[in-house]
């Protein structure tokens, strides 16, 4: 059977991507490590020890990863369609999902016909939704 196309799937419902929570916690981190850069980069300027410039290094990895990453879960987004679910190159229709487990630690995990999951995690922007709206679509 060939997989299938976003086309098919029909008119996009609902599209759900990272928590704004999540967001948030990312955005404190990058603005708090930003400014500990910023700081401690001025007090290695002013003391001249190695000790702050590595701090202050330590700092910029932590923002640098945190940007990274957080440009990385934008682009995570789960859409349900009228006749399927798609997420990254995770495509399906209703018909081939063989089983549906939501679960609190880990969200929820959706397995095909063929074997094939896709793991929705619970950083997922309205999760209890589309949980729903999977159980309702199921054949």
């Amino acid at each position: 059977m060939s997989r299938p196309t976003k086309k098919a799937l029909g008119p996009l419902v609902s599209s759900h991507g990272i928590s704004p929570v999540f967001l948030q916690r990312a955005a404190i981190i990058a603005i708090v490590s930003f400014l500990f850069f910023l700081g401690t980069l001025a007090y290695f300027y002013i003391q001249q020890q190695l000790i702050y410039f590595v701090l202050s290094s330590a700092f910029l990895v932590v923002y640098i990863f945190t940007m990274v990453s957080w440009v990385f879960q934008k682009r995570n987004i789960v859409s349900i369609y009228e006749n399927g679910i798609a997420r990254r190159k995770f495509i399906t229709t209703w018909d081939e999902i063989k089983s549906v487990t939501a679960e609190a630690d880990s969200g929820i995990t959706i397995v095909k016909s063929d074997g094939e999951s896709l793991t929705i995690p619970k950083t997922t922007a309205d999760i209890g939704r589309i949980a729903m709206l999977v159980r309702q679509n199921l054949p």
